[in-house]
């Protein structure tokens, strides 16, 4: 595959994910103002929790069937019946566990009996969502993943109007919203790749199971380290600060998201890419072109939204709950971080080396737990955000030395340090209110775009390109 149809495969994704994400982003986005004027901050602050909870128990107990039947799905084109089978009964497994302990621990905490009961059956919806999801991007069926991407939403928007605003069931309507949404989108990307048709043509294949029960096993300590990057600040501001303080962090979040959906529409289609180019000659041009392109979006995205930042603020946050717009700043920013690291990582499993993302996951979720003790109790719920910063940036510096191993990346180490600099430096002009704040952002994000002025018009120039290709096509 030439450069210009890698880049063409990698942008015609981007496109299909872009429009599927960003409908499904934008109307979840505006539901934020109204959760944070039905839920009081403990109430948001308990889902955050049971959400968070999903991001380590649905990748560990399935071990990581999803990211599998992605890496495998692209490759084994012929075996895609057996991948189906053989996710699907790792994710079933998976339930069991789950269901045990609830019922154990609802034993235990009677008073909270109704969420964990509630857990078991968001546990069993959203792992076969999230299962799905990837299995229809590892079939390159994109527009079947966004068919159920755009479901899940439309469902979530409906059922949250009638659980929330016409039962008025506060949380425990927020949660049946997220179980009527996930069931009901993994439902229809179940029928729309034939699931069942699909289970019965399933032929066994040992060794291509073995492997990729190992592939997932190999991703375990990356997956699980993840997790404590993304969610353990959570339990610290839980148990040292109270629910009410995970709610305001937890809705500090939703601004950061906005980036993160950028971030993922990008992922989603790299991932493939990567898989597909690992063992091209030129990957090395490839991938560092790609990557100046990806650092590009995220570091202008960041910079906007921190210019931004109030009147989004103002616009997304109700009540008391505004007052979380100052932890906003160093999240942002670790979600630069994460998303390269995640960039980075993408190469590292297309060479099925998990195990170096690892480590680096790893050591960055131990800075995460001692940071997270030592600056909870000093700056509180601020704290966490700047140990999440931290831990980011490690994880995202030792990616980049293990990837190394298989692909060197080019950068320009100076400018790339000068704009995460630069970040901070705006981050710290708005949180400080300094007189004339404004103003001040507005220069660096001006010196911001002229310091990556190159990737811009290359990445203006790939869009011309698809679009030109595909009027071309059509006529």
């Amino acid at each position: 595959m030439k450069k210009t149809g890698k880049a063409g495969y990698l942008f015609k994704n981007v496109a299909v994910f872009t429009v599927g994400s960003f409908v499904s982003k934008l109307l979840v986005f505006f539901l934020v103002p109204f959760y944070t004027t039905v839920l009081s901050e403990a109430e948001y602050g308990i889902a955050d929790v049971m959400q968070s909870s999903l991001l380590l128990l649905v990748p560990l107990l399935s071990v990581n069937a999803g990211e599998a039947a992605l890496r495998f799905g692209l490759e084994n084109t012929g075996d895609r019946d057996l991948i189906l089978s053989e996710g699907l009964k790792k994710v079933a497994f998976s339930i069991i566990p789950v269901a045990l302990s609830s019922m154990v621990l609802s034993l235990l905490f009677p008073a909270e009996r109704p969420y964990f009961l509630l857990f078991i059956l968001l546990y069993t919806a959203d792992s076969f969502y999230e299962y799905l999801l990837l299995y229809c991007q590892g079939l390159e069926e994109v527009q079947k993943m966004m068919s159920g991407s755009i479901a899940c939403t439309a469902l979530v928007i409906a059922a949250n109007l009638l659980f929330l605003m016409y039962f008025r069931l506060g949380i425990y309507g927020y949660l049946f919203a997220e179980i009527t949404a996930f069931s009901g989108a993994a439902l229809l990307m179940f029928h729309l790749v034939d699931g069942a048709g699909r289970l019965r043509r399933a032929k066994a294949n040992e060794a291509l199971s073995r492997e990729m029960t190992e592939y997932g096993s190999s991703m375990l300590l990356y997956s699980t380290a993840s997790w404590v990057n993304n969610a353990l600040d959570r339990y610290f501001i839980l148990f040292l600060l109270g629910s009410a303080q995970n709610g305001l962090y937890g809705v500090a979040y939703k601004i950061p998201a906005i980036l993160t959906t950028l971030q993922r529409i990008f992922a989603m289609a790299w991932q493939m890419s990567a898989v597909q180019e690992y063992k091209g000659d030129d990957r090395e041009s490839f991938f560092s072109e790609m990557y100046g392109a990806y650092q590009t979006v995220l570091i202008a995205g960041c910079a906007f939204i921190i210019l931004f930042l109030r009147v989004i603020a103002g616009l997304m946050f109700r009540k008391s709950f505004y007052e979380a717009w100052i932890l906003v700043p160093p999240l942002l920013i670790s979600v630069v971080f994460g998303a390269l690291e995640g960039f980075l990582g993408s190469i590292a499993l297309a060479f099925k080396d998990g195990k170096s993302m690892g480590k680096a996951t790893g050591t960055g979720a131990l800075f995460n737990i001692a940071l997270n003790y030592i600056l909870i109790m000093r700056f509180g719920t601020f704290g966490a955000a700047a140990a999440t910063l931290v831990s980011y940036f490690i994880m995202f510096f030792l990616a980049f030395i293990f990837v190394r191993r298989h692909v060197r990346i080019r950068i320009k180490l100076l400018r790339d340090a000068s704009a995460y600099v630069l970040l901070i430096l705006e981050s710290a002009v708005v949180i400080m209110d300094i007189d004339n704040y404004f103003p001040i952002n507005c220069a660096i994000v001006a010196i911001l775009l002229i310091l990556y002025h190159r990737e811009e018009q290359g990445i203006i120039r790939r869009i011309t390109e698809l679009i030109g290709e595909r009027l071309t096509h059509k006529i």
